[in-house]
């Protein structure tokens, strides 16, 4: 029995749907993100600085609504009113 040739194309068509995959896989370092060490969203002013200390520079409030950035060795914190919005790693 010979095969119809519309089966060997159509085989041969979907034969790369078939092969092997390769992929990269992406590392990212532990350290991108904010971690316990750091003050966490919804903070209060008050609770960081009973946690982790004065800041090494405070910067004035800016623009509506207030924002205000404490610099720390390692990180700066930003504040919307008095509660942390972000806090950014130093790279």
């Amino acid at each position: 029995m010979r095969s119809a040739p519309w089966i060997v194309a159509t085989l041969a068509a979907l034969a790369p749907a078939f092969a092997p995959v390769n992929a990269d896989e992406l590392q990212m370092p532990a350290s991108t993100s904010a971690s316990s060490s750091t003050p966490s969203r919804g903070m209060s002013m008050d609770k960081v600085e009973a946690a982790f200390g004065a800041p090494a520079n405070r910067e004035a409030a800016v623009g509506q609504p207030p924002i205000t950035r404490w610099e720390y060795p390692g990180y700066v914190v930003y504040f919307e009113n008095n509660i942390v919005l972000h806090t950014v790693i130093k790279g």
